[in-house]
């Protein structure tokens, strides 16, 4: 026995931030790779290749968007949900791969030194950092949502991070002539990507493996399952998530052989709901009622 509860699906306010914020980052793309090679500047095309990842993530992540809209059908009984999160893995992928070539690159070049132009350097430098403060202006609106609208502002804010460390490498080689402000300025954008994008992959992993929700203890829950009168035991106890904000929650509950008689059951069932629904915020369950005799007809092992 189930409750009817709305799949969630992202906003159609998500879908255009999304679309808005695509447009702005493949601008400034374009515009940082000129300027990498008119001013000859790794951190420069360090951003550029942290936006590349950007325009392909944010590209996914409106897919994304786009599928997870899609109705649910027999075929796929939860839509395309997970998309988001299949999208957040990819993009987090993605972002630490580049983060590693930078740091790499920075490395190498804090041990030889290009010549760096910082007047071009600065121009893009405050294109980029123009474009992604646009963008996470636009992405604040509907920061709240699921992991997949959270990498894109991610990554928008480590763009802008990493446009500011472009500006004040330029200011450093302009007034010092010390061109290694330049990878050094590559080393603090690497590590900027690296850490969060570690945590947002591991967000991503944990729901495709299926792990428990963040925030529903599975020890708590069946005690406050077996608090509830009537109730015997609860056992194949089983808390997932379809989607970042979509945990779910099933459960056989073995409950008063005369629950079954009486038209106590829905009831029951309301009374579970509401309490995995208030104390836990699992809006989608599922009980499976079975009467205490029927325990000799049960599997040995229940999780």
């Amino acid at each position: 026995m189930s409750g009817g509860h709305a799949h969630g699906v992202p906003a159609a306010g998500h879908r255009r931030a999304l679309a808005v914020v695509l447009g702005i980052s493949s601008a400034i793309l374009a515009a940082e790779v000129a300027g990498a090679f008119l001013s000859g500047s790794l951190a420069l095309l360090a951003d550029a290749g942290h936006m590349l990842s950007d325009v392909a993530g944010l590209g996914l992540a409106l897919a994304a968007a786009v599928l997870a809209a899609r109705p649910a059908t027999d075929a796929r009984t939860w839509g395309y949900l997970r998309a988001e999160v299949l999208a957040a893995a990819a993009q987090a992928a993605v972002l630490l791969a580049v983060g590693g070539f930078v740091l790499a690159e920075a490395v190498r070049r804090l041990i030889q030194p290009p010549v760096v132009e910082p007047g071009v350097m600065a121009v893009f430098g405050v294109i980029g950092l123009a474009g992604n403060a646009a963008s996470i202006l636009v992405l604040s609106r509907v920061r709240g949502g699921n992991l997949n609208t959270r990498a894109a502002f991610l990554e928008v804010a480590n763009d802008a991070l990493g446009a500011g460390a472009v500006l004040a490498a330029a200011a450093v080689i302009a007034l010092t002539g010390w061109t290694r402000a330049d990878p050094v300025a590559s080393l603090l954008i690497g590590v900027l990507i690296v850490p969060r994008t570690w945590k947002l992959l591991r967000e991503a992993v944990r729901v495709l493996m299926e792990a428990t929700p963040k925030g529903v203890d599975l020890a708590a829950v069946r005690a406050h399952i077996l608090a509830v009168e009537h109730v015997h035991g609860v056992h194949d106890l089983h808390a997932t998530a379809v989607a970042s904000t979509l945990p779910v929650l099933t459960a056989h509950v073995v409950v008063d052989d005369s629950c079954f008689c009486d038209r106590h059951l829905p009831a029951l069932l309301d009374q579970l709901q509401q309490c995995l629904a208030g104390h836990f915020d699992v809006e989608h369950s599922t009980f499976q009622f079975e009467p205490a005799s029927h325990a000799a007809h049960e599997h040995a092992a229940h999780p």
